[in-house]
């Protein structure tokens, strides 16, 4: 038996704090620790001018990135994003090229740790590595909240001392200081323009970690504030401590010292830091640099461990990457992406390989912008994102430009690498995965405005993330469903016109308008949207109605809808018809509403048991099947017990309990405050879990 995707689902606990802390703590390593001197050789006094281009470059694959994961927050990230907008093949290239890269990346970084190490102790710098990297593999399998409870500890401690370093650093050397460095350093721009864009170049991927809090974005709340706010505010921090950073150690540090260290950060504090005794200023520079150091490895297995975990559930990767353990984490993606760090630790340069990984990160950023692209041309209704990229679509193409420039600029031996590495996953691709999948991306909805096919599948996906990013919104969901009409139909070939009549005349006995108006709006989208392979739903929003409405038609035969020249309108055999009317004051309301269903309709045991129904009471229920609901006789609900011959006004409802219909002899009766409650009603009560728990007697 198939695996029920909710049993595939990640728990949603990680916080705007969470999303800061990985963003940030996977930007500061070598960036700022180890490269600073590297880079000012490269430009000159120019550095700290490059740090803040890079910053600023890197906006249009930040926006872009917070778009996709608003939109669609989901495990996997770019691979994700690949794999929905330009379809498997590239997703393939995306997943494995991103988890090669972050699992290079985050290597390096514990490696970086021994230079610092090194100035107090003499340790084995690889068998460090090794022995935190399966520290830290452990320590993501126990839970993602205790991931980035250590990434939180690891990046404040960071924060806080490089924030001390550049203010004490700027007391020291005085603010005009910093643009008037040593006359040692020469010209401004050293290699002239070509050698500070460079220099950009190189710089440039220490921002890259920014987006590494994509791959988590399933395990985010409320995303649509959580990850873009998150990420400007990483930005915004790394920028400004880079930026200020490297003007503190212009001015403190000769050109001679500064151009041959792997510890800018260190020496510099020796300059300015004396005053603290035991040379205990640079002991906390050392402090931070592990910091930085091992929140950018834990957060790289966080985050690359979530690339082959979405590709599994999407039958790219074998299932056992896929599976959950006790803690509700990958354990097998986790324990995948631990052994392949130590295996490369152990056999590699990952200094090397690592640089030579960040122009595949590069080939990601313009891919990134091109799927933003992708997804709005598409015009797919279910695409909305909490957050939209500004400047569209000029950021973008700029992105991409950016991308290109940047890898051309790292040399021939990065792109022959980046060119090996999507090689190799286009292989692994036909090989493996292309006969395990019968998906598309949204380039077919593109196409389609050509006069080409488009894929329905991607439609209803983006259809149910919309509800899971919604869940606190989802009680107006039980309530419509509670209201609904559910006709069946024994025509298996019924026309469409009389459909829609049928449906026009069932809502606007509920509504106060005429069914004309309701029978236009859902002509205009003839074809409707696919919930699954068997349910299809038409929705329209309208001006002067209240609450949404729903009905229900459903033909156990499956039906083939006639046009009217009987040719066929649809000619799938689907079994049930939705057509739903929402209020047009409630902004995407139907869509968060039709998104609810298609994630009831698209579960595993929804097709035998809706088929096997045989009343609209079990129907109703079917659809339901929330925590959110309880639908009961009133001498079953033990907190009614005295209210038997009351009002329903007179009852004391726990929290956000709300009775929304009652069926009394077969009848179902509208609920309102002055309806009077009798022994043998049925009631529809809708309530968060906790209140309904109470409404059944249930020890809190």
């Amino acid at each position: 038996m198939t695996e029920d995707n909710s049993v595939k689902k990640l728990k949603k606990n990680l916080t705007l704090f969470d999303v800061y802390a990985i963003s940030t703590g996977a930007m500061f390593s070598s960036g700022f620790f180890l490269l600073p001197g590297i880079a000012a050789a490269y430009t000159g006094p120019s550095v700290y001018l490059a740090y803040f281009a890079a910053g600023f470059l890197i906006l249009p694959s930040m926006f872009s990135m917070a778009e996709l994961s608003t939109a669609m927050p989901k495990a996997g990230g770019s691979y994700y994003f690949l794999d929905r907008s330009l379809g498997p093949l590239m997703g393939t290239v995306g997943g494995l090229g991103s988890w090669v890269a972050v699992i290079f990346k985050s290597a390096f970084a514990l490696v970086g740790m021994g230079a610092y190490l090194a100035i107090y102790v003499d340790v084995p710098i690889t068998a460090l590595a090794i022995v935190l990297t399966f520290v830290f593999g452990f320590v993501n399998i126990f839970g993602a909240k205790e991931t980035t409870l250590l990434q939180r500890v690891l990046v404040t401690t960071l924060v806080v001392i490089l924030a001390a370093f550049v203010i004490q650093g700027l007391a020291v050397v005085g603010v005009s200081s910093l643009f008037t460095p040593d006359e040692s350093y020469g010209e401004f721009f050293q290699s002239g323009l070509m050698g500070f864009i460079a220099t950009i170049g190189l710089v440039f991927v220490s921002y890259a970690g920014l987006t590494k809090v994509a791959s988590v974005a399933e395990e985010v709340e409320n995303p649509d504030r959580n990850i873009p706010l998150g990420m400007t505010l990483s930005l915004v921090t790394a920028t400004l401590i880079y930026t200020l950073g490297l003007m503190v150690m212009l001015a403190v540090l000769p050109p001679d010292e500064l151009y041959r260290s792997l510890t800018p950060v260190a020496d510099a504090g020796r300059k300015f830091l004396d005053f603290i005794p035991y040379d205990f200023g640079v002991v906390l520079i050392v402090v931070a640099a592990i910091a930085a150091f091992a929140s950018t490895g834990n957060a790289g297995i966080l985050s690359a461990s979530r690339y082959p975990f979405a590709m599994a559930k999407d039958n790219l990767l074998p299932d056992h990457f896929s599976k959950i353990g006790r803690f509700g984490t990958p354990t097998t993606a986790i324990s995948a992406t631990v052994v392949a760090m130590a295996v490369l630790l152990l056999l590699l340069d990952v200094e090397s390989v690592a640089k030579l990984a960040s122009a595949f990160q590069l080939l990601l950023f313009g891919l990134i912008s091109l799927c933003v692209i992708v997804m709005r041309e598409s015009r797919i209704e279910t695409y909305q994102p909490g957050f939209k990229s500004p400047l569209y679509p000029w950021l973008q193409i700029a992105g991409m430009l950016i991308s290109f420039l940047l890898i051309i600029e790292m040399g021939l031996l990065a792109i022959v690498f980046t060119g090996i590495v999507v090689i190799a996953c286009a292989v692994w691709y036909f090989l493996y995965a292309n006969k395990r999948t019968q998906r598309a991306g949204a380039i077919f909805h593109v196409h389609a405005r050509l006069g080409a096919n488009r894929y329905e599948g991607l439609e209803r996906e983006l259809m149910t993330i919309i509800h899971d990013r919604t869940r606190d919104e989802n009680l107006s969901y039980e309530t419509l469903v509670t209201r609904s009409e559910f006709l069946d139909l024994k025509d298996a070939s019924p026309r469409f016109d009389s459909l829609l009549d049928r449906a026009a005349g069932s809502l606007a006995a509920r509504m106060e308008i005429g069914p004309g108006t309701i029978r236009r709006g859902f002509e205009r989208s003839s074809a409707g949207q696919s919930l699954s392979e068997h349910v299809r739903i038409w929705y329209q929003t309208l001006d002067g109605i209240q609450q949404p409405e729903l009905t229900v038609f459903r033909c156990r035969e499956g039906m083939c809808l006639r046009g009217d020249d009987d040719e066929a309108v649809n000619l799938e055999q689907e079994h049930t018809l939705m057509f739903l009317v929402s209020p047009k004051s409630i902004a995407g309301l139907a869509l968060r509403l039709a998104g609810h269903l298609a994630e009831v309709v698209q579960s595993e045991a929804f097709q035998r048991d809706w088929q096997s129904a045989d009343s609209d009471r079990e129907l109703r229920d079917i659809l339901v099947r929330d925590d959110h609901f309880l639908h009961a006789p009133i001498e079953q609900i033990p907190y009614l017990a005295g209210y038997v011959d009351r009002e329903l006004r007179e009852v004391n409802f726990p929290g956000s309990c709300l009775v929304a219909l009652i069926e009394r002899d077969g009848e179902v009766i509208t609920a309102k405050g002055k309806q009077v409650l009798r022994a043998g009603d049925e009631l529809a009560i809708i309530g968060e879990p906790e209140d309904l728990a109470i409404l059944r007697g249930e020890p809190s």
